[in-house]
C-alpha cells in the first residue's frame, strides 16, 4: 500500500536533494510554489532513490531561481525553463508551470502559462502526474491530481485524456519503456488508443527519439515485448523483439551488455539497416558493429561482434587467430599472414563448420608447406 502522505516517498530523496529542494522553497517569493514532478515522485514512491530531479516552479521565474541557487545554470528562453548543473555533476530542471495544447497532432505542442494542477495535468499518465510540494520549511504536501497514487497501487499505465496517444504517439513507447522497466502494465484506455498512435506513428518525430531510447533500457527487450503486447509490434522490425529478448537474457546471466550491442540487434532485423539508423540518430557505431559481426574476421571472445555474431549466427564459432596459427605450428612472420589467408578463403568457400575443421585444415596445409 503506497503512503499517500508523501512521507516515505520524501524519505526516500537523497538527503542532499531534500536539502537542496527545501532550499529552493525558501528562495522563492510569497504565494510561489515548488515542486517535485513526475518520474522522480513515482519512482520514490515506489521505494526506490531517483537521481533524475525535475522541479515546477509557480509564482516565480525559473531563470532568476536558477540564478538564485549561486548554482551553474542554462536558461531556456522559449519556455521560461532553466537547468541547473548540481554539485554532484547531475542535472535539475527547473520548469515554469504551463498548459500546452497541440494545433497539430504529432508537432510540438504550444505553451502557455499554468498553475501547478495545469502542469501536472498536462502529463501523459497518472502516475507520472504526482508531485511533492515542498514549503520553505521543509514540508511536503503529495499532490494527486489525475488519480496517479491508484494507478501507482495498481501497477496499470494510464493515459490522462482520450486524445492522448494521438496528440503525441510517443507516449506509447515511452509507456513501453516503463512497463518494461516497472513491471506495468496497459490500462484499457491505453489499449484502446494503441491504433490511434499507429496511425499517428509516421507523424510524430518524437517517437523516433523513444525508440532510441528503448535501447537504452536496463532491458530493452521487455520494452519491447510489451509494444508487441499491447499490439504496435509494427513498430519494430519483425524479429527485433526475440533478438532483443536473447540479448536480456544474456544479461540476467550476469553478461554486462552495452546499448550498441542492442542498436545493432535491431538494425539487423531491418531490410535497410542504414535508413532506420538514420531515421533513429544512431549514428554509425550501430552499423559498424552489425557490418563487422556479419563480416567473415575473427573476433574476441565476449567482444560486442562476437556477442553479436552468436545471436545472428547461432552455429558461428570462434576462427583460428594469428597466435592460434603460430600455437599449432606456423612460423611466426609472413608465413602467418599466408595461413590465415588459406583458411579465410576456405572458410568463405563453406569448408567449416567448427574450430576443429579449421586445425584439421592447417594440419594439411603445413604438411603441404613442407613437402618437397
Amino acid at each position: 500500500m503506497i503512503d499517500p502522505s508523501g512521507a516515505p516517498a520524501w524519505a526516500n530523496l537523497q538527503p542532499r536533494d531534500r536539502a537542496w529542494l527545501t532550499k529552493l522553497a525558501r528562495l522563492t517569493g510569497p504565494g510561489a510554489r515548488v515542486a517535485l514532478v513526475g518520474g522522480a515522485v513515482r519512482d520514490a514512491l515506489l521505494g526506490q532513490t531517483p537521481l533524475d530531479l525535475d522541479v515546477v516552479v509557480e509564482g516565480t521565474d525559473a531563470g532568476a531561481l536558477a540564478v538564485a541557487t549561486g548554482l551553474p545554470f542554462l536558461v531556456h528562453p522559449a519556455f521560461g525553463n532553466a537547468t541547473v548543473t548540481l554539485p554532484d555533476g547531475r542535472h535539475a530542471d527547473l520548469v515554469r508551470a504551463r498548459r500546452e495544447h497541440y494545433p497539430v497532432p504529432g508537432h510540438n505542442p504550444v505553451p502557455a502559462p499554468g498553475t501547478l494542477q495545469d502542469d501536472l495535468q498536462r502529463r501523459d499518465f497518472g502516475l507520472n502526474a504526482l508531485a511533492m510540494e515542498i514549503g520553505p520549511g521543509g514540508s511536503v504536501t503529495l499532490l494527486d491530481e489525475a488519480g496517479g497514487l491508484k494507478d501507482l497501487s495498481a501497477r496499470v499505465l494510464r493515459p490522462l485524456h482520450a486524445g492522448s496517444l494521438r496528440e503525441d504517439a510517443s507516449r506509447l513507447v515511452r509507456a513501453a519503456r516503463l512497463g518494461g522497466r516497472l513491471a506495468l502494465e496497459a490500462a484499457p484506455e491505453l489499449l484502446r488508443q494503441v491504433p490511434d498512435a499507429l496511425e499517428m506513428a509516421q507523424r510524430t518525430p518524437r517517437l523516433w527519439a523513444e525508440l532510441r531510447l528503448l535501447l537504452q533500457e536496463p532491458r530493452p527487450g521487455r520494452a519491447a515485448r510489451k509494444l508487441t503486447e499491447w499490439g504496435a509490434g509494427s513498430l519494430l522490425p519483425n524479429g527485433t523483439v526475440e533478438r532483443l529478448e536473447a540479448l536480456d537474457r544474456q544479461q540476467d546471466a550476469g553478461e554486462k551488455l552495452p546499448a550498441q550491442v542492442y542498436a545493432a540487434a535491431l538494425l539487423s532485423a531491418s531490410p535497410e539497416p542504414a535508413a532506420l539508423a538514420g531515421r533513429l540518430g544512431l549514428g554509425e557505431k550501430p552499423g559498424g558493429l552489425l557490418a563487422r559481426a556479419r563480416a567473415d574476421v575473427p573476433t574476441a571472445k565476449g567482444s560486442p561482434e562476437a556477442v553479436l555474431r552468436s545471436l545472428l549466427r547461432p552455429d558461428a564459432y570462434a576462427a583460428l587467430t594469428g597466435r592460434d596459427v603460430v600455437a599449432l605450428g606456423v612460423p611466426p612472420g609472413r608465413a602467418v599472414g599466408a595461413a590465415l589467408a588459406h583458411l579465410a578463403e576456405l572458410r568463405r568457400s563453406g569448408h567449416f563448420r567448427s574450430q576443429e575443421d579449421e586445425r584439421a585444415a592447417l594440419a594439411a596445409y603445413l604438411q603441404g608447406s613442407s613437402s618437397p
